[in-house]
Parts: structure tokens; sequence; C-alpha cells
């Protein structure tokens, strides 16, 4: 397959012609689809959702979990020429309508377990709710149908849509950790680059899909088997417990992991006959510590990347990267730079905001749904501004520093938020953590640092002691405070700005007010 033959129309007849019974999708309950069974369940949803009134271009919402209904729906509306808009499962209130007016939609298909957040929210131009349940809302205006009709028999077959490359194929809401969530656009060629550039799966690959659909990762999972021929293997959600028998369960070959996913994994007992199992290759982002012990203490090959939901797998690291915290380098196809403030390239070794410009467009994304002031302020003189801070060495290897807005500054110093979590999280009994600004005298920033520890509370003095000896002074948190969880999105991403508002609370710990100081 190349990039000129990428819409889900071209791959989907190319599998169920050549393979028809390679199995493409698999899932936790126990169902699962071949090229050719994929195919018919795409082509009669597909029909229905033209009888429904759907044509090319028009958003859909998608608001389902890891199931069966979610995948073909992905499909079935792209077979349709229609663009998928899957809803975070946990949005509710403001930013659930914010999510609903933005994409425009007519038409939600919606679990009926979810539905009920939908009874006080400003419905702007939805009008059809398919349930997929037997749950309905007392909404006016709202025609509500049981999902179920588009699986009854089309009253004619799918009308023929002609797609190119660059059509949208999906619209996926960002975390929004830092505001209201942008609706990132995303072409065929977009998603097809993608899953080429995730280079962790090949053809014959089972690879297992732990992230939802409405997260980039959970559709370049199905995206991976589309484009190379192999099998995309759903679960509602990781677990530490399940992970290896459900590896072992579905034959995964391939997996992606977060950095704390791995950490669980590690830190459980270690059994007899850990080796044997059939994943041969992980990639693993952000790449820690914890990434190459992982690949060694149970046999895989390990890799790592840099990417956002706009991008499409910039920066590329394996098998097994030996440069301790990389992303990565460049790969082919994409430009770099690393810009100060000013926009002008800083030297090897030094910090600034990583810029990145591709040689063919469409093969990341065009912009943000109905919201031309961020797609400007993002996409500038040609070059795509992350907001994300990198440092590089001579090998050219990247390195990630920070996100922007979680960057520090105290006592003239700027401080990465990420180097100092990853040292705490380096003491024993710290399981999780996250250090975010709080106001200081004369306009700087103080550092607090909320932990999820084991034990660690009554241990102040020896946690500040064992971080004097391994950052900077200035770097130390003055502020500590200690939490049964942190706040996160569904894709575990801390949500570092809740805490920030929350900012010193009466809990708090103020080590300078205890007489724990560090020496300059």
């Amino acid at each position: 397959m190349d990039s000129q033959t990428c819409t889900v129309h071209e791959l989907l007849e190319h599998h169920a012609s050549l393979t028809p019974e390679l199995v493409m999708v698999r899932f936790d309950s126990g169902e699962s689809y071949s090229a050719a069974a994929l195919l018919n369940e795409v082509r009669l949803l597909a029909a229905n959702l033209q009888h429904l009134g759907v044509q090319k271009g028009d958003t859909v919402l998608t608001w389902l979990p890891n199931d069966p209904l979610a995948v073909c729906l992905h499909l079935a509306l792209n077979y349709a020429g229609a663009i998928n808009v899957p809803i975070n499962t946990a949005y509710r209130g403001n930013l659930l309508a914010h999510v609903i007016a933005n994409s425009g939609a007519r038409l939600m298909v919606a679990d009926g377990r979810l539905i009920g957040r939908l009874v006080d929210v400003d419905l702007a131009t939805l009008g059809t709710l398919l349930v997929n349940g037997e749950e309905r809302i007392d909404r006016d205006l709202l025609h509500q149908e049981p999902a179920d009709l588009l699986r009854q028999q089309p009253l004619e077959p799918v009308a023929p849509v002609s797609l190119h490359p660059h059509d949208t194929a999906a619209v996926i809401y960002t975390s929004g950790t830092t505001g209201p969530s942008k609706g990132v656009l995303c072409s065929y060629l977009h998603l097809y680059t993608s899953a080429m550039e995730f280079r962790h799966v090949g053809p014959g690959d089972t690879n297992l899909v732990a992230l939802p659909m409405f997260h980039v990762g959970g559709i370049l999972g199905l995206w991976f088997a589309l484009v190379h021929g192999g099998c995309a293997a759903y679960v509602d959600r990781f677990s530490t417990s399940k992970f290896w028998p459900i590896v072992r369960t579905f034959g995964a070959t391939s997996v992606g992991l977060l950095g704390a996913m791995v950490q669980y994994l590690m830190a459980q007992p270690v059994t007899p006959g850990e080796k044997e199992h059939p994943v041969k290759r992980a990639v693993i982002a952000p790449y820690g510590d914890d990434a190459l012990a992982f690949g060694k203490r149970f046999g895989i090959e390990v890799h790592t990347e840099f990417n956002m939901t706009e991008l499409s797998v910039p920066l590329w690291g394996g098998p097994n990267p030996t440069a301790r915290g990389t992303c990565g380098k460049p790969r082919p196809g994409v430009s770099l730079r690393l810009v100060d403030a000013r926009g002008d390239d800083v030297p090897v070794g030094e910090t600034g905001e990583l810029l990145v410009h591709v040689d063919e467009p469409f093969t990341i994304s065009h912009g943000y749904l109905n919201d031309p002031v961020a797609t400007a302020t993002t996409w500038r003189d040609n070059w795509f501004h992350t907001g994300d801070l990198f440092t590089r060495d001579a090998e050219d290897n990247y390195f990630f520093v920070d996100r922007a807005k979680d960057a520090l500054r105290r006592k003239g110093e700027n401080i990465s938020s990420f180097e100092v979590e990853e040292e705490l999280l380096a003491y024993p009994g710290v399981r999780e953590a996250a250090v975010v600004a709080v106001p200081g005298d004369g306009g700087e920033d103080e550092v607090l640092a909320v932990l999820v520890a084991d034990g660690v509370k009554n241990e102040l003095q020896e946690l500040v002691d064992f971080l004097g000896v391994r950052m900077a002074h200035f770097m130390v948190p003055r502020y500590f405070r200690f939490t049964e969880t942190l706040p996160k999105t569904p894709t575990q991403k801390i949500e570092k700005h809740l805490l920030r508002n929350e900012g010193i609370t009466a809990d708090t710990f103020d080590r300078e007010a205890l007489g724990i100081n560090i020496k300059d």
C-alpha cells in the first residue's frame, strides 16, 4: 500500500480481497472480525448512516467505550465519506457542551450509560441520538432511536463516495489540560502516515490497544491493522494484573505502553517464566530508566517516540536506544527546529521550543475545527509550534524538557517540572509526582510537589536530603502535598492546571517554615 491509496474504503477492500480470513480486530469480550466480515459490517453500517441522511463531509459524534460499535462506526463513517468525532467518555457539563457545539454535528451515537449527562447541556445543532442500550432521556426536539437501527437491512447498498487523501477522516479533541479542548483535524493521509511511522508493528502483528477510541492512540491502533495488514486487539482499559494474561490470550506481538504503565508492571514481583509470552516489540514513552530494564526483564525489543495528536511521529528511537530519556531522532520527511522566545535557533544542548515542518502537506493535522485563531497561532511561518520544550545532543537525540506552560522560574533560574518529577519518582515510596508553580515573592515562582506516596509524609527531611544531592538547590520544591490520587484525564495525563488552581492548601507542608532548608 502507498499513501495515494490511504482511505478506509481502499484499505478495507484491499485486505478483504487479498486476505479475507485475516482477523483484523479482536475484543476482550470475545468478538472478532475477519477482513471480509469487517468490510461487510462496515458496509451495512455505512448504508444505514446514509439512509439517516449522513453525507460526505458531515461530522458525526460517537460517544462510546472501546467496543465493536465504536471501532466499526469509525470505519463506517469514513466509508460513507463522513467524519468521526469521538467524545471523551469522561466529558460532562460545559466541556461536553463545548465539544457538541464546536463539532456542528446533527447526529450522535452514544452508549446508553452516558446519555444522562445530555439532559442539562446545550445540544446546539444536535437533533438525532442513536443509543446503544435501553436508556432514553427526556429532551425536547431530540429524536432518539436504538443504535441497532444501524444494523437493520439497508434499503439500498452504500452509495459510492469519492475521497481524497487530504479529506478529513476524524476530529480528535485534545485532553484540554490547559484550556478548552480543541478539535484536531486528521486527514486520511495524516492517520496513514502516523500508522506507517510507528515502527513497532508490521504485517501479521497483533497489536494490543489499551487506549480509548477518543484518543489518537486508540484510533491508530485500528489504523496499524488497516495499513500493515495485522490485528488490533482492543481492551477497555489497561490493567496491571490482567496485562500479561490478556497478552497471552490475544497472542499480542506488539504493545504500546505509557511510562507509568511500565512502572506498574516493573513493580510486580518477579515470577518464573516471565519471558514466555508472544510480545516481540514495545514502544514506550516517555523513555525512562525503567524502559530498558523492562525490555531486558521480559525479553522484549523496546522503542520510543514523540508524538502529538496533531503530528505523525516526528521523533523515533530504537530498537533499544541507550541515550537516557531520549525521545528519538528525527524521522525522514520532517525538519525540526528548537527556538527561543524570539524565534531564534538555540545551540546544541540548550532548551528551546520544538517546531516541526513536514515535506508533504497533510501528513500532519491541517488545523483545529472551527478555531481559526488557534490554528493560526499554532501553524505559523510554515512551522507547527508544539508548545513543548526540548534539548538535543550532538548525535541528534532529542530530549523532552517540559511543556512550555508547565515550566517554572525560581530565583532567576528556569526549572523543568519533568526533571524534578523524575528525581522525586526515584525516591523509595513515591509512586506518582506532579510539580507545579505557585506564587512566590517578587513575581517569581515557588515549587510545589504533589505526591502519591507510601510512608513518605513522615520522611520529609530524608526526601529533601535525597533531592538536595541529585539536583540544583533552586529546583528542590519548597512545598509538598501528599494525596491519594492525582487528577488525570482518561488518557492518564496529569491535569496540572487543577493542581495550580488549588495552590497552597491547608494540608501542604512548607519545608522552609519547618526549618528544612537546602544550602545554596
